[in-house]
């Protein structure tokens, strides 16, 4: 017997048509609405912030979890990159080198310890 969830074709066909759906319509919004709708300015400034906070859902349950608990210890490699390229960053206003440091850093410390 099959569990549902992940392995249920029904639940994986219902979850892809799904999210094609919410794609294409957030997607295609700005294109289908009339020239005369005008976005508020406090809305385009947030938008601004979208690719950032998207980043960040990404970066930190890497970085601050470890099995699905919190994981805030000497010992959490990914932590150290982190503050290492954050510093770099703050230092010389470089990102790619920001994260050559980490990537950097992460790999001596994987080595390493």
């Amino acid at each position: 017997m099959i569990a549902a969830g992940f392995h249920d074709a029904g639940y994986m066909i219902t979850a892809v048509v799904g999210l094609t759906i919410v794609t294409f319509v957030t997607r295609s919004l700005f294109f289908v609405l009339p020239a005369s709708v005008r976005i508020p300015p406090a809305v385009e400034r947030a938008l601004r912030f979208a690719p950032a906070c998207a980043l960040a859902a990404i970066i930190a349950p890497t970085m601050f979890a470890r099995q699905g608990h919190v994981f805030l210890s000497w010992h959490n490699n990914h932590l150290w990159a982190l503050l290492a390229a954050t510093a770099f960053f703050v230092w010389r206003r470089n990102l790619m080198w920001a994260m050559v440091v980490a990537m950097t850093v992460f790999t001596v410390l994987r080595l390493c310890f």
